[in-house]
């Protein structure tokens, strides 16, 4: 976390601040006065100063698109904070996962969304979805890619193995309804102080 007596507020006692989730997206540009930061330090759930109602706001009051504050950070001159959160549904109020708009799909909501169709169809026509079908031998599955990227010796392969395990590992987050963001929130939260 940050140290307050550090930050350099504005004119008007505020700091730009950058919400980043925890999966990398830039969600959105707020600002905090010091007892927003303070807020969100002591409750673990993100505060800002609405510039517009003139008052502190708690992110996701009313939506319920709350942002568990996973860290906070000063830039180098102390003027600006980013936020690293674990964001509830989408950041912005128009309904949009991030404030500036949709952003293009990474490869993990692309296999997302294979993942979805895929479990709609028949296990006949899709290794998804047998898959998803036998969790037993998905897990199966799993552990067999983890032991050949444990024995890999070839960079090359190394990194095809790696694929074939995180691939695996996905349709099993997919299959037990836990995100890859819930992956991401652990490491953060790993993450050395």
């Amino acid at each position: 976390m940050i140290a307050l007596d550090e930050v350099r507020w504005n004119e008007q006692g505020l700091v730009p601040v950058i919400a980043q989730d925890v999966d990398g997206r830039v969600l959105m540009l707020a600002y905090a006065d010091r007892e927003a930061l303070q807020a969100s330090m002591e409750t673990g759930a993100m505060h800002y100063w609405s510039r517009s109602r003139g008052r502190l706001w708690k992110k996701g009051e009313t939506s319920g698109h709350v942002q568990r504050v996973q860290s906070l950070h000063l830039d180098c001159d102390g003027d600006t904070v980013l936020a690293r959160v674990e964001q509830t549904g989408p950041a912005c109020h128009t309904g949009s996962a991030t404030c500036f708009g949709d952003e293009p799909s990474t490869i993990l909501d692309e296999l997302w969304r294979v993942f979805e169709r895929r479990r709609a169809q028949s296990s006949e026509d899709s290794y998804v979805a047998r898959l998803l079908g036998d969790e037993r031998r998905l897990r199966q599955k799993v552990g067999e890619e983890a032991i050949e990227v444990a024995l890999e010796a070839d960079d090359e392969a190394l990194a095809r193995e790696a694929a074939d395990l995180v691939f695996h590992l996905l349709v099993l987050l997919f299959a037990r309804q836990r995100p890859w963001s819930d992956v991401l929130t652990e490491l953060a939260r790993r993450r050395p102080r």
